[in-house]
């Protein structure tokens, strides 16, 4: 059986019945799936689900930012804010430190490049360094995820990277930093073997990258 590529450039949502087909081959591999109406929803779960007082990393996410869900982390005062701490430190003395601080916090709150139907999350990173909590440093995932993101398969999913989220983040990059970005890391998580450990909340609406 073969699936019929997007007809969009990957910035549109999926129809419903693909967003459950995703959330349910996810869910058959180990890992929480709630579908949400949207970005408000994401913001109140998420902070249903991070316990007060937790260390707490966010990936470095459009979806984080446009949502809010990054300010209400890092700034509230709520949690034991991961983010704020490392941008302070000296990265030449204290590289060792913030390698540690990013790599094992208590909960990382990200979203992905990627979610395929047959249920696999992709991460692309040009410096690797929020993949560690990813891939199983973090006690706890939770990954907020726009529907435009579901794709049918590994291998649509690498191209979305490519030629999609590739541009983007290079434009952005380049403006805020003087830099273009580049694929040097890709991190394909196809099940999750600890229960309750990784949520993902997929979204009926498009939102970042």
């Amino acid at each position: 059986m073969t699936t019929s590529m997007p007809t969009s450039p990957f910035t549109d949502p999926v129809p419903a019945h693909r967003l459950e087909r995703a959330a349910a081959a996810l869910a058959a591999h180990g890992f929480t799936v709630e579908i949400l109406d949207g970005a408000a929803d994401a913001r109140t779960r998420v902070q249903c689900l991070i316990p007060e007082g937790a260390s707490v990393l966010t990936g470095a996410s459009e979806t984080l930012r446009l949502s809010g869900i990054a300010d209400d982390i890092n700034g509230s005062g709520r949690y034991d804010a991961v983010k704020p701490r490392v941008l302070a430190m000296d990265r030449a003395t204290e590289g060792d430190e913030i390698r540690r601080l990013t790599a094992t916090p208590d909960v990382i709150v990200s979203s992905v490049h990627a979610v395929t139907e047959t249920g696999s999350l992709v991460i692309a990173s040009g410096s690797g360094s929020q993949l560690p909590g990813n891939a199983g440093g973090a006690a706890r995932a939770i990954w907020v995820v726009g529907a435009q993101k579901v794709v049918p398969d590994l291998d649509t999913a690498l191209r979305r990277v490519e030629d999609h989220c590739l541009p983007l983040e290079s434009a952005r990059t380049q403006e805020a930093y003087g830099w273009r970005s580049a694929v040097n890391r890709l991190l394909v998580l196809k099940a999750e073997h600890v229960a309750g450990r990784g949520t993902v909340l997929l979204l009926r609406e498009a939102i970042g990258f």
